[in-house]
C-alpha cells in the first residue's frame, strides 16, 4: 500500500468553499462604504466652499472690498466679510450652490454648519469660519471622524 501525504482535491476544495463563506460574512463588518461615501461627500462640499471662497474674494478685490469688514458684492448679492462670503444665508449660501434637498446648513455667524440631511452621524460635517481680519482666509474644516 502506498501512503498518502496531504490533501484530496475533495477535501481541499471543501476547505476553499468554507473560507470564502468564512470571507463573505466577515468583509462587511470591515467595509463601511456607507461612512466612506459620505466623508467623500463632506470633502467635497469642503473643496466647494475653499473654491467658492476664493472666486468670491476674487470678484471683491476686483469690486474694492476685500479690506472692508462687511460688505456686498454688486452683480451677485453675495453678502462678504473681508472680501470673503459671509457665514450667513446671504453670504456663503449664495457663494456655493448646494443642493438644497441633500444638505443642512445652520448659519450662526461667524459659523456655518453643514450636514447631510437625513443623516443622524454625529461629527461628520463641514464648517464654515468667516474671515476675522483683512488678509486672512475664512477657515474651513471638514469632520468626518463620524462619518
Amino acid at each position: 500500500m502506498i501512503n498518502q501525504k496531504g490533501f484530496t482535491l475533495i477535501e481541499l476544495v471543501i476547505v476553499i468553499i468554507i473560507l470564502g463563506i468564512l470571507a463573505a460574512t466577515a468583509v462587511p463588518k470591515f467595509i463601511d462604504l456607507q461612512g466612506d461615501a459620505r466623508a467623500s461627500a463632506m470633502q467635497g462640499v469642503k473643496a466647494a466652499l475653499e473654491g467658492g471662497a476664493t472666486l468670491t474674494y476674487s470678484q471683491a478685490a476686483i469690486q474694492g472690498i476685500e479690506k472692508v469688514s462687511s460688505g456686498e458684492m454688486t452683480k451677485s448679492g453675495v453678502a462678504v466679510v473681508f472680501g470673503y462670503p459671509a457665514s450667513t444665508s446671504d453670504g456663503i449660501n449664495n457663494a456655493v450652490d448646494l443642493s438644497v434637498g441633500d444638505w443642512t446648513v445652520v448659519n450662526a455667524a461667524p459659523l456655518t454648519t453643514i450636514t447631510a440631511s437625513g443623516s443622524n452621524a454625529t461629527n461628520c460635517e463641514v464648517q464654515y469660519t468667516e474671515a476675522v481680519a483683512a488678509g486672512k482666509r475664512p477657515i474651513i474644516k471638514a469632520i468626518v471622524t463620524g462619518c
